[in-house]
């Protein structure tokens, strides 16, 4: 499996990093990333019943339209994203959400999961998931709370009624709609005292070691060229962002 630690934290380019792996290479990848504070949403949600655009223009912060489906969730430096992408012709998502379970208990952390795959401590989420299956390949990606900013992330997840403007469109759209649990953050819970740095540190290493014929993986000049083209040509566009869910 190719273990790549991301480094890049633009969310039009870690979106489309994913879409260019799942399409483009043909071995298992992990992907370790963050972004910049951002909101992503899945393939099929209607983005008007989902982001608060006034705070979402206040702190000037990306809207992206993901591949997967799944609800919208927040992200800033404080949040981890796990990313796995396998060959398979009979997909096994729950094994990943144990891959990342057994992880935390690993660094004294009793995380659970529920029936969506969403992890939990003492009841309260610190990680959802969503995945897509392309051709012979599968893509899971969930997210970690360490020490996101859960105030600006109910913010920034907190539509407004008046943004869904009633037109004929949004009436006759049927949208996925986010599943709204309460959060917290890992950091609460982890014995001892790190830092993101270190925690992303803990979860690589985890990764990249735990498997016989893990190496990792640099991108390639090829690879940024190729993902900064899917970033121009969709993933920071409008038409994907905006207009993709009403185009279905």
């Amino acid at each position: 499996m190719l273990c790549i630690n991301n480094k890049y934290t633009d969310a039009y380019f870690n979106l489309a990093a994913e879409e260019y792996l799942l399409h483009s290479f043909s071995e298992d990848i992990f992907m370790l990333w963050q972004n910049e504070p951002s909101v992503i949403i899945g393939k099929h949600q209607n983005i008007w019943a989902e982001v608060n655009f006034d705070f979402v223009q206040e702190k000037q912060l990306k809207v992206v339209r993901r591949f997967s489906g799944g609800g919208a969730v927040y992200h800033d430096l404080g949040n981890l994203n796990l990313t796995f992408i396998e060959n398979s012709c009979n997909a096994d998502f729950d094994k990943f959400s144990k891959q990342i379970i057994h992880m935390l208990i690993g660094m004294g952390i009793e995380a659970k999961a529920d029936d969506r795959r969403a992890l939990t401590i003492d009841g309260l989420k610190i990680s959802g998931s969503a995945q897509c299956i392309h051709k012979e390949r599968i893509m899971y990606h969930a997210t970690l709370l360490f020490s996101t900013d859960l105030t600006n992330l109910t913010a920034a997840l907190h539509a407004k009624p008046e943004e869904l403007n009633g037109s004929a469109a949004n009436q006759r759209c049927v949208s996925v709609k986010s599943v709204r649990s309460p959060v917290t953050n890992i950091r609460e819970y982890i014995p001892g005292s790190i830092q993101i740095q270190d925690f992303k540190r803990l979860v690589m290493t985890y990764f990249t070691e735990n498997t016989e014929g893990n190496h990792t993986y640099l991108f390639s000049e090829e690879d940024v060229t190729a993902i900064g083209q899917l970033r121009e040509d969709k993933y920071s566009t409008s038409d994907w962002n905006f207009n993709a869910f009403f185009h279905k």
